[in-house]
């Protein structure tokens, strides 16, 4: 199984790049973000690989990052979304925006994804909102709340917690709630509509 290539880049096309090592050119299909982090053609570059295997074929998928990788994975674990749909959305958002989309159940932005529909948005974060409990989401998670002023989103989110659930959750279902409520609702009111979400 091959987890790693470095050698020429020979060519690279809207979804894929032939990369030759050693005389020999592997054809990796990549998402656009790390696509365009590719040298020109000519030069060195090192891509992390998915290797998938088929009856029919064997496709490897490239990645700048580990946690563009761990996405891809994440994403293709998801029913309805394959190798080359995962690849539209890490093209469209980065880790930290996926991230981000999740924890704020923002099906919107992940409907900016070429063939990301409103109901495999909703799949996406509801499939997804427990199973991130990962890095990725717990950094958002994090920078999100250093990052909120303190005030009736921050009280409703402490609120949550100290009734027992868990940080990340309060997060997404406080944000939730202000959406539907607007940014001046009242603690209470955050509170209210903050329950109601994590009840669904």
């Amino acid at each position: 199984m091959i987890a790693r290539l470095t050698g020429i880049i020979d060519s690279a096309a809207a979804d894929s790049a032939i990369v030759d090592v050693n005389g020999v050119g592997y054809l990796v299909f990549a998402s656009a973000r790390t696509l365009g982090q590719l040298p020109r053609a000519g030069e060195v570059a090192s891509l992390l690989i998915e290797t998938h295997v088929r009856e029919d074929h064997i496709h490897l998928y490239g990645f700048a990052s580990v946690e563009e990788r761990d996405w891809f994975r994440l994403l293709t674990t998801v029913q309805g979304v394959g190798a080359r749909l995962a690849l539209a959305l890490l093209g469209t958002l980065a880790p930290a925006a996926l991230a981000e989309a999740v924890l704020m159940q923002d099906k919107t932005s992940l409907t900016r994804a070429p063939g990301v529909g409103p109901k495999l948005a909703q799949r996406i974060v509801t499939e997804l909102k427990d199973k991130v409990g990962g890095i990725a989401l717990a950094g958002a998670a994090a920078a999100a709340l250093d990052a909120a002023p303190k005030g009736p989103l921050a009280d409703a989110v402490s609120a949550l917690v100290n009734l027992g659930y868990r940080r990340v959750e309060a997060m997404g279902a406080v944000s939730a709630a202000a959406r539907d409520l607007g940014r001046q609702a009242s603690t209470e009111a955050l509170i209210r509509a903050g329950l109601k979400e994590l009840s669904h």
